[in-house]
């Protein structure tokens, strides 16, 4: 085997068993927080899927780097569920918004999704810098509320939003929430002092994730009564135009980053890669 050939394979190696680490970090997590991660949702798949996924954004960390990357990750699933699956009042969903908010803000917890937000929100308060920038992070976790509250209305109610108005509510998936708890936990002095402009583009790629992840899973979204965007009237073709367009822009937004925290715009351009490569959807790659 030609020596760069080993050299991949290893670091490849050395990647997937940094997923493997952090999958069991989350399975404990998981338990911690009682009937909030049932077996049927949240399987040996889906915690293989989001581990790999952050170590294959960020390999250069280590599991203990990663652990709020993937736990905001994991809480954020929790709280979709929540949402899609669970309340079935519009009062529900306000509820539940704003007891996230109020322990974000450092209320007592009073529920299990709550209880671990709180443990999150602590654990990011171990960084001398979060008391600074708190307040983003709490405008970014409002934006995914909101945008989760929406999408239910959309739902419950059976309306056809845009194609722009859909993407335009690509907070709804949560990823900008964990890209910021992770840079708020890990990132250079750089990145962290200029959050608000990585926030930015941060959504960007969130929005092309956003369509990616609904072209994936449409036939679960469909036998599930979820949303997507396949489903709103709009050709497939416009859809997958769309994101690349979406990815060439998040690509262009990168790019000045890359300059100022090399690893934050590999994290992002990675986050893309890893995640089209996985779900096998065309559209971003080495072949567009």
């Amino acid at each position: 085997m030609p020596d760069d050939e080993l050299d991949e394979a290893f670091g490849l190696g050395e990647t997937c068993a940094l997923a493997a680490e952090c999958g069991r970090d989350l399975r404990r997590c998981a338990q911690i927080y009682v009937g909030l991660f049932p077996a049927a949702a949240f399987g040996p798949d889906y915690f293989n899927t989001l581990t790999l996924a952050t170590a294959f954004s960020a390999p250069w960390a280590g599991a203990e780097r990663l652990k709020v990357v993937n736990r905001a990750a994991l809480w954020v699933s929790a709280v979709d569920r929540l949402v899609d699956h669970t309340a079935i009042t519009c009062a529900q969903v306000d509820r539940l918004t704003d007891e996230c908010l109020e322990v974000a803000e450092g209320a007592a917890p009073r529920s299990a999704v709550t209880r671990f937000l709180a443990d999150l929100r602590d654990e990011l308060g171990t960084v001398k810098e979060f008391g600074d920038l708190q307040r983003i992070w709490l405008d970014q976790l409002a934006a995914m509320l909101a945008g989760m509250a929406r999408a239910w209305v959309w739902r419950d109610t059976r309306a056809l939003p845009s194609l722009a108005g859909y993407v335009g509510n690509a907070d709804c998936r949560g990823s900008s929430f964990v890209d910021l708890s992770h840079w708020i936990y890990t990132a250079d002095d750089w990145s962290r002092a200029h959050l608000a402009e990585l926030r930015g583009v941060s959504r960007q790629v969130q929005r092309y994730l956003h369509l990616l992840g609904d072209v994936a899973s449409y036939r679960r979204d469909m036998s599930w009564g979820d949303l997507n965007v396949l489903a709103l009237g709009v050709e497939r073709a416009e859809v997958t135009g769309t994101m690349a367009e979406l990815a060439r822009e998040a690509e262009t937004l990168i790019e000045p980053v890359r300059l100022h925290s090399p690893r934050t715009a590999s994290y992002l351009r990675r986050q893309m890669g890893f995640h089209a490569g996985f779900t096998g959807v065309p559209g971003y790659g080495p072949a567009t």
